[in-house]
């Protein structure tokens, strides 16, 4: 028997909700809220004849457990990442007050005692080592002659004459007259340890250099 006064033609008013999210939304963007709200519209708008299972329902608010644990797992991730910066700088830290060798031109001399090191990029039969002060005036030098590329050559400082303070190490080398490039390492005494942009950094003298330049910790 058809029961009178109720028919599926006066169910469409029931099919028209309102508008929560454009069409094609990206459902990975939707937030706790924006979830929220999107499920109390569903069961509020939802056709009485049509009524949602309690399962669905179910299911949904363990979705909503699920976007929580995830925002929490991210925020979690975050807040490590920060702590896992600031552990790196404490670890630098450990250096401040040792003396270094690092790739670099400034090099301390304390009590006239300092020590560098340079190598050639190639056979040099004329080297020259000079020592700058601060001044930028010239305050010792070191010839020597037929040396190999490829080699580290020490060079001791050993000169009471000079002040305490940074040098700066300066090689000429030249084969048959043309010059011969070359690196130098030197000798500093860390001041502090500085991190930028996710980067841990060395100071000394006003100088800043990166720890990946650094070779050796201790005279």
């Amino acid at each position: 028997m058809a029961l009178n006064g109720i028919s599926n033609a006066g169910t469409a008013a029931f099919d028209t909700g309102p508008k929560i999210v454009d069409a094609g939304f990206d459902n990975s963007e939707m937030s706790q809220d924006d979830f929220l709200k999107v499920l109390l519209a569903d069961i509020q708008w939802q056709n009485p004849l049509e009524a949602k299972d309690v399962s669905e329902f179910i299911n949904n608010s363990v979705k909503l457990r699920e976007m929580e644990v995830l925002n929490s797992f991210e925020t979690s991730v975050q807040a490590l990442q920060g702590a896992s910066g600031s552990t790196q700088l404490l670890q630098a830290s450990g250096l401040i007050g040792k003396t270094i060798t690092y790739d670099g031109d400034a090099t301390i001399v304390k009590d006239g005692v300092g020590a560098a090191e340079f190598k050639l990029n190639t056979n040099a039969d004329s080297v020259t080592l000079s020592l700058f002060d601060s001044a930028g005036a010239l305050a010792d030098t070191v010839n020597y002659s037929d040396l190999n590329g490829g080699v580290n050559y020490p060079f001791a400082i050993d000169n009471t004459s000079l002040a305490d303070g940074y040098y700066s190490v300066r090689v000429e080398a030249t084969l048959d007259g043309q010059s011969v490039g070359s690196t130098i390492k030197s000798q500093a005494v860390v001041e502090g340890v500085t991190r930028n942009n996710g980067s841990l950094s060395a100071y000394f003298n006003d100088k800043e250099v990166s720890l990946d330049s650094i070779t050796q910790i201790g005279a």
